[in-house]
């Protein structure tokens, strides 16, 4: 489990870089982001002026949900918080829904290219994020898998 404390803490301190970085760029100013430059803090900001329940959404997948569950996760691995067991199985559906921003920015992504505005670049915050997302579904099995063998052992 040492692996998987290793990675929640890094992920603690990866995701407020993930939020800045820039997902992508797009040859063309887009209004609803305020420029041709997205990240997930930049959109936030901007869905804020036009669509406070979108806002919502976005900032409660992308930000609030990944890193309330790394900081629960780091709980239980550290064995801070009780019944470990229940909070894993919690942690393990909670994460599913920090995925949907990967799939919503993707969908934007095709939305623009398919319709042939302009061309939209992929910069490296999204493979960031999208990496961190990973490794805290991952983190989150692992610290499964050891209360498992616990349990398992006595």
């Amino acid at each position: 489990m040492l692996l998987a404390r290793i990675v929640t803490v890094l992920l603690l301190m990866l995701f407020p870089v993930a939020w800045l970085a820039p997902l992508a760029e797009a040859g063309f100013a887009m209004p609803i982001f305020g420029g041709t430059e997205i990240s997930i803090i930049s959109g936030v900001i901007e869905l804020a002026r036009s669509d406070i329940f979108l806002c919502a959404v976005v900032g409660i997948f992308a930000i609030l949900i990944p890193y309330m569950k790394t900081i629960l996760l780091i709980g239980i691995q550290f064995g801070q918080l009780g019944n470990p067991e229940r909070w894993v199985k919690i942690l393990g559906h909670i994460g599913k829904l920090s995925m949907a921003d990967v799939f919503l920015i993707a969908m934007y992504v095709v939305l623009i290219k398919g319709v042939g505005i302009g061309d939209i670049i992929i910069n490296w915050g999204l493979y960031l994020f999208t990496a961190l997302v990973l490794l805290s579904i991952w983190a989150t099995w692992m610290t499964e898998r050891a209360l498992r063998r616990e349990m398992a052992n006595g």
